[in-house]
């Protein structure tokens, strides 16, 4: 059997990885089982600058706040701001403190330098403006959107002033308060305010779209774009406010499924614009059902990843990133009756393994499910394995010395 998996085994390469594809996806989805872990987002980097150099690819999109990676798509588009402070001020989970990340956003400013607009590469974060403690306040996209349409569009065919939006959000920390986030008495997510905002969001949305073409000729596309994930972002956070202010049992249901509901759109909207990588958890972009328990109680819901593969087919791919050990956080050798133990007992550091021929291979063997010992690494589920068109192993991820303090 070990020499079938060796015919599936390739260098981690963008030519590689492309051969395991029936076709160029427009959104090339590489999956990882942890977060923060240096290894993995250098070997992303590397992997994006092959895919841009030779395969055309021209965005790059992270798990991290849709609304600040704007701060970082203005930096490395025009140069705005200092390298500095758009690691402080355009990722969100903290992903500014990375080395990886600074180096992906000083790469791609030094790339774009001196290329025309149409050759430059774009960044774009596609989580919604949330935090495991609590949500934004809608107000910076509510506001945006609406001074977006106030500037070009006749004030009789806006639905409110800004004073009247002021006047709804109230304080911003009314929405942010951590406590919403598990007592639901405490999110201001069905009040009338709140109720009143998602009407009006909607019908800014409306607007938006009523006046695309003008809208297009009186801007730029990339400005129409901007306002419209203004627009997305809006009403998703409005959404999942309300949400948290449930107190059915579908709570966590509804609350992990609007997120990645509002993931979904803003990748649908950078596919839209020509091919990207997109780098995020594993369980993010696979194509099956995510589940998950919380309180006791599981959680099903599609993710991302799944929503978007429906839409795109074949220009939707998802290669998961599996791993052996990560001995800095307790996660040692796996046993080798797993998908990783397998792939452990093979000489190579790193490879790119067709998921298929892996499949194939393994036949009725049906590997066992890694118990992961640290709650922050997720293993491969074998049952997924055929849902991925390749899956990239690292052998060993080692701590990395060169995190970047702020």
């Amino acid at each position: 059997m070990a020499t079938d998996i060796k015919d599936a085994v390739h260098a981690v390469e963008a030519a590689a990885v492309m051969r395991l594809l029936p076709a160029r996806p427009r959104l090339l989805a590489l999956g990882e089982p942890t977060h923060g872990e240096e290894t993995l987002l250098d070997l992303r980097n590397e992997l994006f600058r092959r895919l841009v150099e030779q395969e055309g690819y021209r965005t790059i999109a992270i798990e991290s706040d849709c609304m600040r990676g704007l701060v970082v798509d203005d930096h490395v588009s025009s140069g705005t701001g200092t390298l500095g402070e758009v690691m402080e001020r355009g990722f969100s989970h903290g992903w500014g403190a990375s080395a990886a990340n600074r180096e992906l956003v000083r790469w791609i400013r030094a790339y774009n330098d001196g290329r025309p607009a149409s050759e430059r590469l774009r960044f774009a974060g596609f989580d919604g403006p949330l935090e495991i403690t609590h949500a934004a306040s809608p107000r910076q996209a509510l506001t945006a959107l609406h001074g977006y349409l106030a500037a070009r569009v006749d004030a009789d065919l806006l639905p409110c002033t800004g004073e009247t939006l002021d006047r709804l959000l109230g304080t911003d920390d009314r929405w942010t308060v951590p406590a919403a986030m598990t007592d639901p008495a405490r999110s201001v997510g069905q009040s009338a305010e709140a109720r009143e905002l998602r009407l009006l969001a909607d019908d800014l949305v409306a607007l938006l779209d009523a006046q695309t073409p003008h809208l297009i000729t009186a801007t730029s596309r990339d400005d129409w774009d901007r306002a419209r994930l203004y627009g997305r972002t809006a009403t998703g956070l409005l959404r999942y406010h309300y949400w948290m202010a449930d107190t059915s049992p579908a709570r966590m249901t509804r609350l992990v499924s609007v997120r990645d509901q509002m993931m979904a759109h803003n990748l649908l909207a950078v596919a839209a614009r020509g091919p990207a990588l997109v780098h995020a958890h594993n369980s993010h972009l696979q194509r099956g059902k995510s589940t998950m328990r919380m309180g006791g109680m599981p959680v099903e819901w599609w993710s991302a990843g799944a929503l978007v593969s429906a839409q795109l087919g074949e220009g939707y791919a998802f290669v998961a990133t599996a791993l052996g050990t990560i001995r800095h956080q307790g996660v040692d050798t796996p046993p080798p009756d797993t998908v990783e133990g397998l792939l452990y007992a093979l000489p190579e550091d790193r490879c790119v393994i067709d998921a298929a021929r892996l499949a194939t291979a393994l036949g009725d063997t049906r590997p066992a499910s890694r118990v992961s010992p640290w709650f922050g690494y997720a293993p491969l589920d074998p049952a997924h394995l055929a849902d991925s068109d390749g899956i990239v192993f690292v052998k060993d991820v080692r701590q990395s010395r060169h995190h970047h303090q702020q």
